[in-house]
């Protein structure tokens, strides 16, 4: 994967991109069925954790889960994480003015920052986790996001995934290929890919779910997926 983008690549393109990911028609147009699987994860997190006091959001953008979050379970106290400051600015300037509850930002890398441990109720991770990398990654930061949780918190994803089989996952993706075309032609086809195989590393559902069961998540749960696209989760 040495082709792959830097973190600092990343965070980069996130600086320049606030406005467009401010709004979910515009930032995750490439995306299927985002409203459905924000829907699903955030309900999901409010029924699962009806008295949650404490929330993260894993590279929250510009804040649009946390919001969507906040309409279910007004004045959590939100903690916002992600590589980008103008996100950041972004995301806590629009929490703060939807909720009571203390706002703090963090910039920086999920594995690498510092946050306390059996504190959240509700761990959100909205089109992030496509960035890990090899497995020691993905084993680290599920490991971590366990160990943040309150006993019976949950962790709930929406993100690109791929099939196991790699027939298969070419299959899958030939399908986005003609949604992608559907909604912006050959030319944006041929960019979203080209990002996606710069940018993103995805794994797979199975391979998700069982990474959580073996760092201990009592449950998991699949919720929603659409060819390369998917909302789950896991409970401690």
């Amino acid at each position: 994967m040495d082709n792959k983008s830097t973190i600092e690549d990343i965070r980069k393109r996130f600086d320049k991109d606030v406005e467009r990911f401010s709004n979910l028609e515009t930032g995750q147009v490439s995306t299927i069925d985002a409203n459905i699987s924000l829907e699903l994860i955030t309900e999901s997190a409010k029924r699962l954790r009806p008295q949650a006091e404490n929330l993260l959001d894993v590279g929250c953008g510009a804040g649009n889960y946390t919001l969507k979050m906040l309409s279910k379970l007004p004045d959590l106290n939100c903690t916002l994480l992600d590589l980008s400051l103008p996100m950041l600015e972004k995301a806590q300037e629009r929490v703060s003015a939807e909720t009571k509850g203390t706002v703090e930002i963090v910039q920086g890398d999920l594995r690498k920052v510092e946050l306390p441990v059996k504190h959240y109720d509700i761990i959100l991770a909205g089109a992030v986790l496509h960035h890990l990398r090899d497995e020691s990654d993905w084993l680290f930061t599920f490991s971590k996001l366990h160990r943040l949780l309150k006993p019976g918190g949950c962790l709930m994803i929406s993100d690109l995934i791929v099939q196991d089989s790699d027939v298969l996952t070419a299959y899958i993706w030939e399908k986005y290929s003609d949604y992608l075309i559907e909604i912006g032609g050959e030319e944006y086809k041929n960019k979203v890919l080209e990002y996606i195989e710069i940018e993103d590393s995805p794994r797979s559902l199975n391979f998700q779910l069982d990474l959580m069961k073996n760092t201990g998540f009592r449950k998991v749960e699949v919720l929603h997926k659409n060819l390369c696209f998917a909302a789950y989760g896991g409970i401690k």
